[in-house]
């Protein structure tokens, strides 16, 4: 029997996060601004949220479209926001104007995290070089899971390099946890399992009404129910 995989699931605020856990969702992703691809929600947001739920939640750490990690002071101190209300995981990921990894913003960010556990989010698919933003993010504190869809365009076209990458697993560079996620579909789910990937991230699939409404606890069900056959 397969370890039970995780599920995280998308969550703009107090209502989401409630229908996710009740649809068995292991861990939220928090965030706001879906039309820029998810930003750092607001510190009332995080609060009513841990307040509303008692499963991990992971806080974004972005504060504009793009993967530049623009003012860096400004994001050290909403992170230390976030810690001192109550934030205790993160996600975070910058690039420098070359696509690689803007390592010295990473660092900054991470060390007002206190060593909270962190993901490093998709801005690993627009890199210039995977292998090596994996290389030199490896030994940053706290770091424990890669949100990759392999593919700047999702898992449809990123399939074969996270099979590849999963088959590298203990490897230096890729001894993360590799969450799957963008554009991840059901009929992904028995490849992706078979090859040993055992996280998974859900954003719109959560929604069957779109964007706009909440997170149907029903789709967050199904979900897990397909995880847990496999």
């Amino acid at each position: 029997m397969s370890k039970r995989a995780v599920l995280e699931v998308i969550a703009l605020d107090a209502e989401d996060a409630i229908a996710a856990q009740a649809g068995g969702a292991d861990r939220l992703e928090l965030v706001t601004d879906m039309a820029a691809d998810g930003l750092t929600p607001t510190v009332s947001t995080v609060a009513a949220i841990r307040a509303a739920v008692d499963i991990p939640v992971r806080v974004m750490l972005r504060l504009s479209d793009g993967f530049g990690a623009g003012d860096v002071e400004r994001l050290v101190r909403t992170a230390r926001e976030m810690r001192s209300a109550g934030a205790e995981q993160f996600v975070l990921g910058f690039l420098d104007a070359g696509g690689d990894v803007d390592l010295g913003a990473v660092e900054e960010v991470v060390g007002a995290l206190d060593g909270c556990r962190w993901t490093f989010h998709r801005a690993i698919d627009h890199a210039a070089d995977r292998d090596a933003l994996r290389k030199q993010v490896v030994d940053l504190p706290g770091l424990d899971t890669c949100l990759t869809a392999g593919s700047a365009a999702g898992v449809d076209e990123g399939l074969p390099v996270l099979l590849a990458e999963a088959s590298r697993v203990g490897e230096p560079g890729y001894g993360q946890q590799i969450l799957v996620g963008g554009g991840l579909r059901l009929d992904h789910v028995p490849r992706l399992r078979a090859a040993g990937i055992d996280a998974f991230h859900i954003g719109g699939a959560a929604r069957p009404e779109g964007w706009q409404a909440p997170v149907s606890a029903e789709a967050v069900r199904e979900w897990r129910q397909v995880l847990d056959e496999g």
